[in-house]
C-alpha cells in the first residue's frame, strides 16, 4: 500500500503499524495520534473560559453521546459543563492537558513523543479546593451543580444510532490510571453506545432496542471468535432486570392484547424489530436462526375496529420490550390468584421488640395496597413460637378463631377451609384480628421458634395454588424441621473456614426451597434478631424461589427509625405488583450460548429458570458463550418471561437486545460496560466464596482485573521506553478499578475478622440480586459535602430535586467544619466536623452547638430555614432514587463521636486505606506491578 503522506495536512505523519496492519497518523507537534485520515481544520482561537460543550457541528449529530476520539479532551477541558473539577468557582483550576497528549499511544514511541508528554507538569490527583465557608457569605463557597444527563433524550439519540443510521465503528480513548483519578460522575453516564450496521432494524422506532435499565451486556459489541473474546478477557455476560419499577414520567411496557403472538418455528424466538420481512409481506426471517415463517393471518388485522391494521404500528415491531396477553396454549392451568400466607414469629423476643405491633400495623395499613384488582387475591395468617396458631376466618363475619396445634413434629391443617381467605369478602374478620394478634401474645414468655413447622403448615395451605410465603422471624428456628444450632464462632471469623459459615447449615432449606420451587411458591424472609440468627442458612429459601431477604439486625421499634424502616419495607413488598408462576428463559443467535447462571431462581432444565413469584427490581446475570464463529454483522438475545400477572391474566414479557458483531479487539474495548462488568464479577465473587474461600473470590476477581489490563496494555498500546509508565485502559473502562476496588472492600467479600456472619451473609444476597442501578452505589457509595453546596443544590429542578456534585470517594475532602452525606442505597450517614460553627448544628438539628450532638440513627428535624429543607430534600430524594424497596436508615456521625460508628461511615470512602485493604492509589500500583510483571499475551 503506497504511503498516504502526500495527502495529508501539514505538521501530520503517517506511520505503518505493524500490529494493526495499518497507518497510524500522528501529529509530531501536539504528541496527538489516531487511526483516521486527518482533515484540514482551521485553527481555532482557545477559549480558557468556563463553557458549556463546543457547539455541534450539525444538528443531525445534535446530542449524539461522544464515546469518540477527544472525549478526553472535551472531559476534563474547558468544554464541557462536567469538566468544572472539584474546586469551587473562582479558585484557579490546575489545566489538565487533553488526555491524548498524557498517554503512550500506538505509534508514539516511535517519535519520542510520550518521553516528551513525561516532561509536562502532572496535574495534582484532585484539583485544589476552595477553603469554605457556612451560609452567611456570598455563594457559601460552593462545589458547581451536578446536573444529571437528561435521559429522554440520550435514550432517543442514542438508540436512533443503535437502528444503524449511519453506524460508525467505535473509537477507542485510551486513559493512564495514574494520572486519572475516578471520578463519580462516570459512573452516571450511559453505557457505551450500541452502534448496528445499517439496516438492521425494521423500524425507525427510538426504543427498537433495549434500555440497559431491563437488559444489558458487559460489551456492545460481541466478538466474532471465542478466541477473540479471551484474548480481551472482558467476560461476555446479561444482566437483566425483566421486571423494573417504572418513576413517573417514564415509559410504560406496551402490552399486546389479540393474542397474535408470531415466533419462529425452529428456534421459537418472538417476532421483534430485527427479523425480516420477505416474499412480499407473507412470511419473516428469523434474526437468530434465519428460518423462514408464514406472518400469521391476523397479525395485520385490527380486532378492536374490526378492520385492516397497520402492521409497522404494532408494538412488538417497534419496542424492544413488550408483553403479549397469552393465549390458552400457554397456560398449564387459569391463572393463579395472588396468594399471602404471613408467618409471624410471636416468641417472647419478637413481641418485646415490638416486632409483632409494627408487623401487624403494617399488615392492616397496607390492606387496600395489595394488588386484588380481580377480588381473587387469598390470605392467611399463621403465628408461631414453639407451636402453630391457625386463624380461622369465616367470610362475612368480624370474628376470627385461634386454633392452636402443638406437635411440630407432624404438622398438619387443623380444619379444611377458612384459613386461607379471600382478601375481599374475609376483609373485616381479617382487620379484627389484625388488630388483636399483638394484645393475644402481649404476655407470652415462650422462647423458641419452629419456624420450620411453621413454613410446612403454610406450604400445605397454599401448594395447590402457589403463591408467597412472608417469614417474620425474631430468633434462631430452633424446633422441629429445620432446627439451627448457633454456628458463630469469633476464631474462625477472617480465615480460610469462614466460608462454612456462609453455607446452609441444614439441608432441610435447600430441599424445601426446591418443593416450594414445584409448587410455585415463593418465600420472602424479614429477620430482626439482636443474636445470631444464621442469615446464610434462611436466605437459601428465597434463594431458590425468587424471593427476597431483609434483615433488622436488633430490631426495636421503640426507636422510631427501626420502626419506620421495617414498615415502609414491608408495606411495598405488600404492595408491590408481583409475576405469578413464573418461567423464564434466554434465546440467543447461532452462535451464541447460555453458559451460566446467576441469581434468586431455581434452574429447572439447562436454561430454563423457574420463578415462583418475580418481584420487582430483582436482578439476573447470565453469562454467554461464543460457540461457533459469528458470521451475522449483528447477534441478538432475547429475553422471555412467561408469567401471571397478580390480576389474573396470563402473559409474556419480552426483552430483545440486539448487539452488532465485531472482529476487532479495538471496539471490544471500546465498548465494554463497565456497570455490567462490575455486576457479573459481584455475582462470580459471592458464588466462588460458598464454594470455595473468600479469598479465593477476593482473588479471583483481582486476577480478571489484571487480566483486563494486560490485555489492553498488550493489543492496544506499542511497547516502548514509556510502556510501563502508565496503566493504560479504555476510557469507558475507567471507572472499573474503583468498582472492583469497592467490591473487594464490600461487607460481602471484604478481608476481616470483625464482620459477623450474618452481616457477610445479608450482603451477599444483596450483591447478588440488586439491579446494578442499586449495586453500584452500594459498592461504590455517593459522597456529597452539603455546608458549601451551591444555592440550587436541594431545590427543585427539571429532574426533581437537584444533587450537589458527587465527591470522590476519600477522606482527604472531609473538612473539620463541614456536613458530608455518604450513602449507599442501604444506609445513609450525615458526617459533621468537630469545628462545625454552631449557626450550622443550629440550622440543621435545632441544637446550639456540635458537643450537645448525639451520634447514631437519627430522624433531621424539618426546620424553618432554607438550608434545613434543602438537607431534608436532597436525604428524601437518596431514598426515593434508587430502584428497591429499600428506606435506608440515617445515621449522624461526629468526627470524634464512637469509633465504631465512625469506622463504619469511613469504610464507605473506598478510596482511603482502611485496615489491610489498600487506598485506590495503592492499588493501582499493585495493578501497575503486577501488569508490567504479567506475562503479556
Amino acid at each position: 500500500m503506497a504511503s498516504p503522506s502526500q495527502q495529508l495536512p501539514p505538521g501530520w505523519t503517517a506511520e505503518w503499524d505493524l500490529a494493526s496492519q495499518r497507518y497510524l497518523f500522528i501529529q509530531p507537534s501536539t504528541g496527538r495520534s489516531q487511526w483516521e485520515i486527518p482533515t484540514a481544520t482551521p485553527a481555532q482561537p482557545i477559549d480558557h473560559a468556563p463553557s458549556v460543550s463546543p457547539p455541534p457541528s450539525t444538528a443531525h449529530h445534535a446530542k449524539r453521546r461522544q464515546y469518540a476520539a477527544g472525549q478526553t479532551q472535551v472531559y476534563y477541558g474547558a468544554g464541557d459543563a462536567l469538566g468544572d473539577q472539584y474546586g469551587a468557582p473562582g479558585v484557579p483550576q490546575q489545566q489538565q492537558p487533553p488526555a491524548t497528549g498524557q498517554l503512550f499511544t500506538p505509534g508514539l514511541a516511535a517519535e519520542s513523543g510520550f518521553a516528551g508528554q513525561q516532561q509536562t507538569p502532572q496535574p495534582s490527583y484532585y484539583a485544589p479546593q476552595q477553603e469554605p465557608q457556612y451560609i452567611n457569605a456570598p455563594g457559601f463557597g460552593q462545589e458547581p451543580t451536578y446536573h444529571p444527563p437528561n435521559a429522554p433524550i440520550h435514550h432517543l439519540t442514542d438508540q436512533f444510532g443503535q437502528m444503524g443510521m449511519g453506524a460508525r465503528p467505535q473509537h477507542l480513548t485510551t486513559t493512564n490510571l495514574l494520572t486519572s483519578p475516578p471520578d463519580p460522575r462516570e459512573l452516571l453516564r450511559p453505557p457505551p453506545e450500541i452502534r448496528l450496521p445499517p439496516n438492521a432494524c425494521i423500524t425507525t422506532s427510538p426504543y427498537a432496542n433495549s434500555d440497559s435499565s431491563y437488559q444489558r451486556c458487559t460489551m456492545n459489541a460481541i466478538p466474532t471468535t471465542s478466541s477473540l473474546l479471551s484474548k480481551s478477557k472482558i467476560p461476555l455476560a446479561l444482566v437483566i432486570t425483566p421486571y423494573r419499577t417504572l418513576k413517573e414520567g417514564e415509559l410504560q411496557v406496551p402490552v399486546v392484547t389479540d393474542t397474535v403472538i408470531a415466533r419462529c418455528r425452529r428456534c421459537r424466538t418472538y417476532i421483534n424489530p430485527y427479523v425480516q420481512f420477505i416474499d412480499n409481506g407473507n412470511r419473516w426471517r428469523c434474526c437468530m436462526c434465519s428460518m423462514s415463517n408464514e406472518v400469521p393471518q391476523l397479525f395485520d388485522w385490527d380486532q378492536t375496529r374490526n378492520q385492516p391494521g397497520d402492521r409497522w404500528a404494532r408494538e412488538e415491531l417497534n419496542h424492544s420490550v413488550v408483553e403479549f396477553v397469552a393465549p390458552t396454549e400457554y397456560m398449564v392451568r387459569p391463572p393463579q390468584p395472588a396468594v399471602y400466607v404471613i408467618l409471624i414469629d410471636v416468641s417472647h423476643t419478637a413481641v418485646q421488640s415490638g416486632m409483632v405491633a409494627t408487623a401487624t400495623r403494617s399488615i392492616l395499613e397496607n390492606l387496600d395496597r395489595i394488588p386484588n384488582e380481580d377480588e381473587r387475591t387469598k390470605i392467611a395468617i399463621i403465628a408461631y413460637d414453639t407451636s402453630l396458631y391457625f386463624f380461622s376466618m369465616p367470610p362475612g363475619t368480624t370474628e376470627s378463631t385461634m386454633l392452636v396445634v402443638s406437635d411440630v413434629d407432624d404438622v398438619f391443617l387443623p380444619k379444611p377451609t377458612d384459613l386461607l381467605v379471600n382478601l375481599t369478602e374475609a376483609r373485616q374478620s381479617l382487620e379484627s384480628l389484625l388488630g388483636r394478634i399483638n394484645d393475644m401474645f402481649q404476655d407470652n414468655h415462650t422462647v423458641g421458634s419452629a419456624m420450620g413447622p411453621a413454613l410446612q403448615a403454610g406450604f400445605k395451605l397454599m401448594a395447590p395454588i402457589g403463591g408467597k410465603i412472608m417469614v417474620l422471624s425474631s430468633s434462631l428456628p430452633n424446633i422441629g424441621s429445620g432446627a439451627l444450632k448457633n454456628r458463630e464462632d469469633v476464631k474462625i471469623l477472617g480465615t480460610s473456614k469462614e466460608s462454612g459459615l456462609l453455607q446452609a447449615a441444614s439441608p432441610f432449606y435447600k430441599t424445601f426451597a426446591i418443593e416450594c420451587s414445584r409448587a410455585q411458591v415463593s418465600v420472602d424472609m424479614f429477620l430482626f434478631s439482636a443474636a445470631y440468627q444464621d442469615v446464610a442458612s434462611l436466605a437459601c429459601l428465597p434463594h431458590y424461589t425468587s424471593g427476597q431477604t431483609y434483615f433488622y439486625p436488633a430490631f426495636n421499634a421503640a426507636r422510631s427509625e427501626d420502626a419506620i424502616k421495617f414498615a415502609h419495607e414491608f408495606g411495598e413488598v405488600l404492595a408491590m405488583p408481583i409475576m405469578l408462576e413464573a418461567v423464564m428463559r434466554v434465546r440467543a443467535s447461532k452462535g451464541l450460548r447460555m453458559a451460566s447462571f446467576h441469581g434468586n431462581f431455581f434452574v429447572r432444565s439447562t436454561d430454563l429458570l423457574a420463578m415462583p413469584a418475580v418481584p420487582t427490581d430483582q436482578s439476573y446475570t447470565i453469562e454467554v458463550q461464543i460457540e461457533d464463529t459469528l458470521t451475522q454483522p449483528f447477534v441478538v438475545m432475547q429475553t422471555a418471561v412467561l408469567h401471571t400477572t397478580c390480576h389474573g391474566e396470563r402473559r409474556i414479557r419480552v426483552i430483545t437486545l440486539a448487539l452488532p458483531t465485531t472482529s476487532s479487539l479495538t471496539e471490544v474495548f471500546a465498548s465494554a460496560d463497565q456497570v455490567a462488568i462490575a455486576t457479573l464479577l459481584a455475582n462470580k465473587a459471592v458464588e466462588r466464596s460458598l464454594t470455595h474461600k473468600l479469598e479465593d473470590a477476593r482473588d479471583a476477581v483481582h486476577q480478571r482485573l489484571v487480566e483486563i489490563l494486560s490485555s489492553y496494555k498488550s493489543s492496544m498500546t506499542s511497547a516502548g521506553a514509556g510502556a510501563n509508565a502508565q496503566l493504560a485502559i479504555s476510557e469507558n473502562l475507567k471507572m472499573l478499578p474503583v468498582l472492583v476496588l469497592g467490591l473487594l472492600k464490600s461487607v460481602g467479600i471484604r478481608q476481616s475478622a470483625q464482620i459477623p456472619p450474618d452481616l457477610r451473609a445479608y450482603a451477599q444476597a444483596l450483591l447478588t440480586s440488586l439491579p446494578s442501578q442499586t449495586l453500584i452505589p452500594y459498592i461504590h457509595p455517593t459522597f456529597y459535602s452539603l455546608h458549601n453546596m451551591p444555592p440550587e443544590a436541594g431545590t427543585v429542578g427539571e429532574q426533581g430535586v437537584n444533587l450537589p456534585t458527587p465527591l470522590p470517594l476519600t477522606s482527604e475532602r472531609l473538612e473539620r467544619h463541614g456536613l458530608y452525606l455518604i450513602e449507599d442505597g442501604q444506609t445513609i450517614f450525615l458526617w459533621v466536623g468537630r469545628d462545625a460553627v454552631p449557626q450550622l448544628v443550629m440550622d440543621v438539628f435545632n441544637l446550639p452547638n456540635y458537643e450537645v450532638l448525639r451520634g447514631g440513627k437519627t430522624t433531621l428535624p424539618v426546620l424553618d430555614n432554607d438550608f434545613s429543607q434543602r438537607v431534608n430534600a436532597i436525604i428524601q430524594k437518596m431514598r426515593e432514587m434508587r430502584r428497591g424497596v429499600y428506606y435506608p436508615h440515617l445515621y449522624l456521625v461526629k468526627e470524634d463521636g464512637e469509633p465504631p460508628l465512625r469506622l463504619w461511615a469511613l469504610s464507605c470512602l473506598i478510596q482511603d486505606r482502611a485496615d489491610v485493604l489498600p487506598s485506590y492509589q495503592q492499588f493501582i500500583g499493585q495493578l501497575k506491578d503486577k501488569v508490567n510483571g504479567a506475562n503479556n499475551y
